[in-house]
């Protein structure tokens, strides 16, 4: 008897065993999110969600800021935070040194000239006139010799739509969006689709890599030409100017004033015709507002969400960027900006809600990098702040003592593409110095310019000669040595290079310091818990935090850590 009941209980709880795993593993399969929206906004440092949140309505930063997990102190951990290095790192959880996207430009010693990141002569766009302006889209510093075509190419590791893709054999719907090809590009990788705003052609486009002709729904959205309805239209203020922090800031000296788009409300963006229609709706919430109908379109006619495989979307939005160059994240037209932002996050999470369900979608709000506050605004509270000129460096008396001592006669500096500083290889080789010695000098005497707080040897960083702080981790994490310059360059803080294409900007991002690095992470939708994280966490960990969500191995150069609090009831 008592062997027969040992039997029976024995063979009760394997069963009882066998049906919660079973239940469990199904559970868990139906706890897979349908889809996975990324929504990247170019320049959203991470105080910029809730500084304006009073006068922000339901859905839209409230929606994250509540309903969400926020991690308050999130940081970039590269030091040249631009926006194709910020897009990389989150798409894939890799430090720059690792993904490879090491500035919006950098030098090539192949071809000799500058590169931009995703440019790639093999993809041609696939609509004709639809190329791009490659001094102001590219750089506003620098003319890039380039092409017009583009793919991920560049990118030396896998994102996490790449890995999504890989992880359902090909079943996933992967897809980028965004008014700027990089911002489009990165995300989608290696094995999604991408679309971005051609300004000149003025519709959303795409390159060879992706497609060899656009899809119908593209085609039928592109002719309906949404840009006509701002047409002779201005940007006017959403709310009465009596409630904005910077209502009596409208006219600040170091705001860029490009007529006939001004710098003063309201902001007309001229007939459709007229010159710099387009680029006047990118520079405004305009661009956003494009973006999120194209990004409608997408979720409709693809039917995103809407079976049992996991879909990726990934929406940046960059009006934010263009806006914080033009006028500063400290003006009455960065104000408003993010108050229209917000009303179109709004749109954009209701129009999921309705196709997919915001309990079936896992979103994440981050930023591609922060933004420094304009000097002229600085000044105002005692900071000495200023701008750097790069192009005076060989001039002054410093380097022509070195030219000297090396016995060199002819430039040192090949190229300066920010944040580095390319030499003369060739001529260097030739007169039989040591590349690092003259790395080392030259980096002494830059230091003693006023406004650059460091300038790192690419040959220590090759070697590990620097000691270990986290400001020369961040450069260490920048360096890639097929693409680094020889020698990279660090400004004090609140100072850097602000020429747009000859005229003067109000702010410009790209260094190591908290305010560039600080942007939001907020999780929000489908299983989340709302509650406020303070720990230090960095972009990298988003990658990989979703591979986890969606059970896919973490893309290929991920060094990020999986943020428990996701994973929390998973």
């Amino acid at each position: 008897m008592k062997n027969n009941f040992t039997t029976w209980f024995a063979l009760a709880l394997a069963g009882i065993t066998l049906s919660v795993v079973t239940q469990s593993a199904a559970s868990a399969e139906t706890e897979k999110p349908k889809l996975i929206l990324q929504i990247t906004v170019d320049q959203l440092r991470g105080d910029m969600p809730a500084r304006f949140l009073d006068r922000m309505g339901d859905g839209g930063f409230r929606y994250f800021l509540e309903e969400g997990i926020v991690y308050g102190n999130a940081h970039h951990m590269h030091a040249n935070t631009e926006t194709i290095v910020g897009h990389a790192t989150l798409a894939t959880g890799a430090h720059p040194s690792a993904h490879g996207m090491i500035g919006n430009i950098w030098f090539d010693r192949g071809t000799g000239s500058l590169t931009y990141n995703i440019e790639d002569d093999r993809y041609g766009l696939l609509t004709e006139g639809a190329d791009v302006d490659k001094k102001s889209e590219v750089d506003p510093t620098q003319k890039v010799a380039g092409t017009d075509g583009r793919s991920p190419a560049a990118m030396l590791v896998s994102t996490f739509g790449d890995e999504l893709m890989i992880h359902t054999a090909g079943k996933a719907k992967v897809f980028g969006v965004s008014v700027k090809d990089r911002g489009a590009v990165s995300f989608a990788g290696h094995a999604g689709k991408a679309f971005w705003f051609s300004k000149n052609a003025r519709e959303f486009v795409t390159s060879r890599f992706y497609y060899e002709e656009y899809p119908t729904w593209v085609t039928a959205f592109n002719k309906t030409d949404p840009t006509l309805r701002f047409a002779d239209t201005s940007w006017e203020l959403l709310q009465d100017r009596s409630g904005y922090l910077f209502g009596d800031r409208d006219d600040q000296a170091w705001e860029l004033d490009m007529p006939p788009f001004g710098r003063t409300f309201p902001h007309p963006f001229g007939p459709a015709d007229g010159k710099g229609f387009s680029t006047f709706l990118t520079l405004s919430p305009a661009g956003d507002e494009l973006t999120l109908e194209f990004a409608k379109a997408l979720i409709e006619n693809e039917a995103i969400g809407a079976d049992s495989v996991t879909d990726f979307l990934s929406v940046s939005f960059s009006s934010t960027d263009y806006v914080g160059h033009l006028f500063g994240p400290s003006s009455l037209e960065a104000e408003d900006n993010l108050l229209r932002l917000d009303r179109t996050l709004a749109e954009l999470l209701a129009y999921v809600d309705e196709k997919v369900g915001l309990k079936h979608t896992l979103i994440v709000l981050s930023a591609d990098h922060g933004s420094p506050e304009a000097p002229g605004d600085l000044q105002q509270y005692g900071f000495e702040a200023s701008y750097v000129d790069p192009d005076s460096w060989e001039k002054e008396a410093g380097f022509a003592a070195l030219k000297k001592r090396f016995g060199v006669g002819e430039k040192l500096i090949r190229q300066y593409a920010h944040p580095y500083l390319y030499l003369d290889r060739e001529l260097i080789a030739e007169k039989g110095l040591s590349l690092g010695e003259v790395e080392e000098a030259i980096a002494a005497e830059l230091v003693k310019f006023k406004g650059v707080a460091l300038a790192v040897s690419s040959t220590a960083m090759a070697h590990g000669e620097f000691p270990d702080t986290p400001l020369l981790q961040s450069v260490l994490n920048n360096y890639n040595p097929r693409r680094s310059g020889d020698i990279f360059i660090v400004f004090e803080p609140h100072w850097f290079i602000n020429d747009f294409d000859g005229l003067t900007v109000a702010t410009t991002h790209g260094s190591p310091w908290r305010y560039d690095t600080f942007v939001p992470v907020i999780f929000a939708g489908a299983g989340i818990e709302p509650r406020k994280v303070f720990r230090e966490i960095h972009s990298i960990d988003v990658a990989p935090t979703l591979a986890a969500v969606a059970g896919t191995k973490p893309p290929s150069g991920t060094r990020g850590q999986v943020l428990v609090e996701v994973m929390k009831g998973r």
